[in-house]
């Protein structure tokens, strides 16, 4: 049997525990604020990012790993796979993707890169579904097929509290339509083909919550929902939204999902939404 590993990177936004759990392999990307570099869940947690984010004087950027950092990570793990299973954020948001697909031409170990075209928890719950797979003893073909179909059903919709820093960053895509909106508008976004895009604008946070539980029953999704809350230093909104979700629908499983300073940098704090699949 094939021993193959699973590799992601670090906007995945998996819990710790899950990520030790299913022996997934996270490369991170790097935060700078000023001329002082993080390595994003390594030299930083979430919880120190949005206090920074708070007080420092510097806007914090973001860069992607190097080829070099791949290598170095796909090197690592040749001892204990004959494979590997690489799973980023979208192409279109980061580099890293990219990254991954010039490493993996440097190495004599088979390693297929997958563009997920989504972010934070999708890029999670994507690469813990590989990681299940390949425990189980899944075949390279049957994991990718997992993938694939995953890619298709998955879905997200999230609330930001200002565009601020999707325009900062750069990330802002098809949602640039939204700027330039009246005070206590909250924009509904959603990723479609990689790039974030506009849903529709909600005046007040009491009824963002409510619209997302609307867009989320008219995706018809046949059977429990396996869903992540995520936020942005937001504990209280998403558990009050989670008990919300609880009380709207059949579900499997529920995790909430803080997101981490990459994917902070780009939404900013008060982040709330949904990532779900069947």
């Amino acid at each position: 049997m094939e021993r193959i590993k699973i590799v992601t990177d670090s906007t995945c936004d998996l819990p710790t525990e899950m990520l030790k759990e299913y022996n997934i392999t996270v490369v991170p990307l790097k935060v700078y604020f000023g001329d002082k570099e993080y390595k994003d869940g390594v030299d930083i947690t979430a919880e120190d990012f949005y206090k920074m984010l708070k007080t420092s004087p510097h806007h914090p950027r973001t860069s992607q790993p190097s080829p070099y950092d791949f290598v170095e990570c796909y090197k690592s793990l040749k001892k204990d796979a004959d494979r590997i299973i690489s799973i980023h954020i979208s192409g279109k948001l980061s580099g890293t993707y990219s990254s991954a697909l010039i490493a993996k031409k440097m190495l004599d170990i088979p390693v297929d890169v997958i563009d997920t075209e989504g972010a934070s928890i999708m890029v999670g719950f994507i690469a813990r579904e590989a990681a299940r797979a390949s425990i189980h003893g899944k075949s390279r073909d049957e994991i990718i097929d997992i993938i694939e179909n995953l890619k298709r059903k998955i879905k997200i919709y999230f609330s930001v509290d200002t565009l601020e820093y999707l325009q900062k960053g750069g990330r802002i895509g098809r949602a640039a339509a939204f700027i330039g909106t009246l005070l206590n508008i909250k924009p509904i976004l959603t990723l479609k083909e990689g790039i974030i895009t506009p849903v529709e604008k909600i005046r007040g946070k009491e009824r963002v919550y409510l619209r997302l539980i609307e867009l989320i029953k008219q995706e018809n999704i046949q059977g429990p929902l396996t869903i992540a809350v995520m936020n942005s230093n937001a504990v209280d909104e998403a558990e009050k939204f989670k008990e919300m979700l609880l009380k709207e629908f059949n579900i499997k499983e529920l995790i909430i999902a803080n997101l981490g300073p990459v994917i902070g940098t780009h939404t900013g704090p008060g982040v709330i939404g949904a990532v779900f699949y069947y």
